[in-house]
């Protein structure tokens, strides 16, 4: 009984150590730290590039700024009167932060049946299939990730409507996901 007693606590610590799951990178303000600590992610943010056009530096931005690379990152709860739990403040989740009817949007679409918003290249296949609607419906540049973000956050049509506007905070956050984006992109230029 001791030797599978042994060998079943063998395999819940190598479980437990292995995958990291839904913990982010060390350095987020450094690009190649990121992609050498994760190459999983190098490859993900390059097939979406090559299918969809999405630069790697605009993909990895965005992720940051909506779950700072935390692969079941999730919207914090709600409270009535401060101790009422009343649920999650959205249905977002994931690396990309994809709502429950954009993602149900983007399966039936792709017909990406088993695709998954806990796994790079799912989260960043999403991301271009997205933003290059973005491009093709309001003529946003893929490369342009302030705006992209600002379409990304508000939908498309609140986008369009200029939602953001009334949003002074989003319009800051999005000017520094555009500055992560021109960051992002001066650091790849110098990885190995």
């Amino acid at each position: 009984m001791s030797r599978l007693f042994r060998a079943m606590a063998l395999v819940l610590l190598a479980a437990s150590c292995g995958g990291g799951s839904g913990t982010a990178p060390r350095q987020l303000d450094n690009a190649c730290s990121i992609l050498s600590e994760r190459p999983t992610y190098l490859s993900a943010f390059k097939a979406t590039e090559r299918k969809y056009g999405v630069p790697v530096h605009v993909q990895m931005a965005t992720i940051y700024q909506e779950s700072k690379f935390v692969s079941d990152a999730r919207t914090p709860f709600r409270y009535a009167a401060g101790v009422v739990p009343l649920g999650r403040q959205s249905s977002a989740y994931g690396y990309s932060q994809a709502l429950d009817g954009t993602w149900d949007e983007y399966v039936d679409a792709t017909g990406k049946r088993t695709a998954r918003r806990d796994r790079i290249r799912d989260a960043t296949d999403f991301m271009g299939w997205y933003m290059a609607q973005t491009q093709s419906r309001l003529g946003v540049p893929l490369s342009d990730a302030r705006n992209q973000y600002l379409a990304y956050h508000e939908g498309r049509t609140g986008f369009a409507r200029g939602s953001y506007n009334s949003k002074p905070w989003l319009v800051r956050v999005a000017g520094e996901v555009g500055q992560r984006s021109n960051l992002y992109a001066s650091q790849l230029r110098s990885c190995s």
